[in-house]
């Protein structure tokens, strides 16, 4: 998730997503407009908060609290993302960055734990701060109410209440979030950590859809809708990421790639003989070889992007990429498609350690052994070992 960096906490990038500067003022906006209402029927009479809501209701007053109490809000769901990222530190794995966007925060780990005894630990780390956060808000609430300090005693209030909420909610089995992640962890004790995600996946999915009618049957919640979309996208994502790791472990890029017969093109080609090339042999890419040496990859989006008229006068290396991503042949095959996912790209040219072309990889290279390895037989998502896998050595 892309995002402003501001800076960072204990070597953590912390960032702010676009999203997050148009969920803030409506945030506020929302706060302030209900703030006599939190104080006359949940601080008032359920806490003893004894605050006189006129004094927080006049002029500005309500937004310019509002506006607080979301910065805070915004600063624990930080904290709460920080109490994930410091656990997993611990235990040696590295956190991208931490991000906070429309839904809250997200940490992004280069890694997760395969092992469940540390992931449930990591899951479960983030809903102790935030219930953390609410004893000690709670702690200054009390010792403020009543005392004539309607404003610090309203703030603390607020986020005493928003960070239990945010912990209870967290913990619910909706897998990505922590309570699915606790759920998975769980599984993961007599079964595989692929097994273990496909379940919590399947539970996560089955949240997300209820949390979707909620939403619809009671007015509309558009913030709850997108909670459940993102939470259902993100089941689904992780448990066919999880699945392709556990499928692709043992399988190296040497395994599944175009080695022999490679199809190459040279700089000084005409962007015509190119297309007509590609149609010939149903290849939409190719490297770019100059004097046996990769200088670029061209692919059947750059030769459509020229005009017909001009396409016999343009060459290949007008229109080439010449910033490529390459992998070796010993690169795994799961880090090769995650390189195509970051990136973008839809094949890697595989050089040796000489920094000569070998081969090629491509997405359909790679889902074709992902389908040869599913079909024999690691269907269930179980995972296969490098002994068991088809193309292991």
């Amino acid at each position: 998730m892309r995002g402003i960096r501001l800076g960072s906490i204990f070597g953590i990038p912390i960032k702010l997503n676009v999203t997050f500067l148009l969920i803030l003022p409506l945030l506020a906006y929302l706060i302030g407009s209900d703030v006599g209402t939190l104080v006359d029927q949940v601080l008032n009479p359920a806490f003893g908060a004894g605050i006189e809501a006129a004094a927080l209701t006049g002029g500005s007053t309500p937004f310019v609290l509002g506006a607080v109490a979301a910065v805070g809000l915004f600063t624990c769901v930080l904290l709460h993302e920080l109490g994930h990222s410091v656990v997993a530190m611990y235990y040696g794995y590295e956190i991208d960055s931490i991000t906070l966007w429309l839904l809250g925060g997200v940490a992004q780990f280069t890694e997760m734990p395969e092992d469940w005894k540390i992931e449930l630990q990591v899951a479960i780390a983030g809903p102790i701060v935030s219930v953390a956060l609410g004893a000690l808000s709670y702690a200054g609430f009390t010792l403020l109410a009543g005392g004539g300090q309607p404003v610090i005693t309203f703030v603390l209030g607020y986020l005493m209440l928003a960070n239990v909420v945010l912990a209870a909610f967290n913990m619910l089995p909706g897998f990505p979030m922590d309570g699915g992640r606790v759920l998975r962890a769980l599984l993961a004790r007599t079964r595989t950590h692929a097994r273990a995600t496909q379940l919590a996946a399947e539970v996560g999915k089955g949240f997300a859809l209820l949390l979707a009618l909620f939403a619809l049957f009671t007015g509309l919640n558009l913030y709850l809708l997108a909670l459940a979309f993102f939470i259902y996208m993100g089941a689904a994502g992780e448990a066919q990421q999880t699945v392709l790791k556990a499928a692709f472990r043992g399988v190296t890029v040497a395994d599944v790639m175009t080695g022999d017969g490679l199809h190459t093109v040279a700089p000084e080609d005409s962007v015509a003989d190119l297309i007509q090339r590609m149609f010939r042999e149903r290849h939409t890419g190719y490297p770019v070889v100059d004097r046996g040496e990769l200088v670029g990859m061209v692919t059947l989006g750059d030769a459509q992007s020229v005009d017909d008229v001009e396409r016999d006068a343009m060459r290949v290396d007008d229109v080439m990429t010449t910033d490529v991503y390459t992998v070796t042949p010993e690169t795994d095959a799961m880090d090769a498609f995650q390189t195509m996912q970051q990136n973008n790209v839809g094949r890697l040219p595989v050089v040796d350690a000489d920094g000569e072309l070998c081969g090629i990889v491509s997405r359909t290279d790679l889902m074709t052994a992902f389908d040869i390895i599913q079909q024999s037989g690691a269907a269930s998502g179980e995972s296969l070992g490098p002994n068991l896998s088809p193309f292991g050595r």
